[in-house]
């Protein structure tokens, strides 16, 4: 039985990992891994302290802070939460329970998918969702970037020092992305921006080949010959896991009181980007996640003072 457990090893869940292993506070920390969206983005330049840091190693040096603590660690992914009385049972792919008093859901997002015909197909076959990972594949050879904001651009700026050429396709008629990544993008001579583009189709034999949109404003349908497809087109939050425990906004996040972190199920709090929090940006996660697990230590104090955690 733990007192709480944290799941997500994002920003979030390390920053609420530290601040409740300083309270000792008995935690388990579960993560299907500790990259995240952190650990994929390319250089950083406004996390306090640091002018210019890859994600790569921002992330590496939370869960080197988060280490220097005595806490629970476990790399397992969860399929689900259940309150069964006054505690929670936490249950991972790995077909193990486990109990705790409260629970901190810091799950972050999961990108989202273009649901076109051969992007699963080609998933991990020319199609990716990561160029910090996957960018050294495409040395020398013509990709696409699909999205017009901030991720997309920043994708295909990974993705200049190794590809050939680089198309971004937008499906509006205006790109969103910040100035600064635009003109970063011109500059590059690689990079091609065809707005008014809808994706229809990833096509190839074993490996992608090439992907099919249509111009929306004349309809007609061209084919690019590509070989990799990354997705930057945003991301949805990481809740499959949750069922009737707490409410979610229309775009799928789960509402919590803004003071506190906590859901509409006492004991289990939420923080970071699966919130209906505003702003997603780190530093902001990682300031949630301290409020979390402030939150927490004031919970349990309450449930040793009314004798409930005996």
């Amino acid at each position: 039985m733990y007192d709480l457990i944290i799941v997500g090893g994002g920003p979030t869940g390390i920053t609420a990992g530290i601040y409740v292993a300083r309270k000792n506070i008995n935690t388990l920390l579960l993560a299907k891994d500790f990259v995240g969206q952190a650990g994929k983005a390319g250089e950083i330049e406004n996390w306090p302290g640091s002018y210019l840091i890859s994600g790569q190693k921002l992330v590496s040096d939370f869960k080197n802070h988060l280490q220097k603590f005595e806490i629970n660690i476990k790399e397992e992914e969860v399929k689900g939460i259940e309150k069964k009385g006054e505690i929670f049972e936490v249950s991972t792919v790995n077909n193990n329970v486990l109990q705790a008093r409260t629970v901190i859901v810091a799950s972050g997002r999961n990108p989202r998918p273009l649901k076109v015909p051969g992007e699963e197909k080609f998933t991990g076959k020319g199609v990716s969702f990561c160029s910090i990972c996957d960018a050294p594949f495409f040395k020398n050879k013509t990709v696409a970037v699909i999205g017009g904001g901030n991720s997309a651009f920043e994708t295909a700026l990974d993705l200049k020092e190794y590809a050939s050429k680089i198309y971004i396709l937008e499906f509006s008629p205006k790109i969103i992305a910040d100035e600064d990544c635009q003109e970063s993008a011109k500059d590059s001579g690689k990079i091609t921006v065809i707005t008014n583009a809808a994706v229809k189709e990833i096509k190839g034999k074993d490996f992608v080949e090439s992907i099919i949109y249509e111009d929306k404003v004349s309809g007609k349908k061209v084919e690019l010959e590509v070989k990799g497809v990354f997705v930057g087109i945003g991301s949805l939050p990481a809740t499959a896991f949750l069922k009737n425990l707490v409410d979610f906004n229309q775009s799928g996040e789960i509402k919590i009181n803004p003071k506190t972190c906590e859901t509409r199920t006492p004991g289990l709090f939420a923080a970071g980007d699966v919130t209906d929090v505003k702003y997603k940006q780190i530093v902001i996660a990682c300031g949630e996640g301290a409020k979390a697990a402030l939150s927490v230590h004031e919970y349990l104090e309450k449930l040793k003072q009314n004798g409930k955690t005996k």
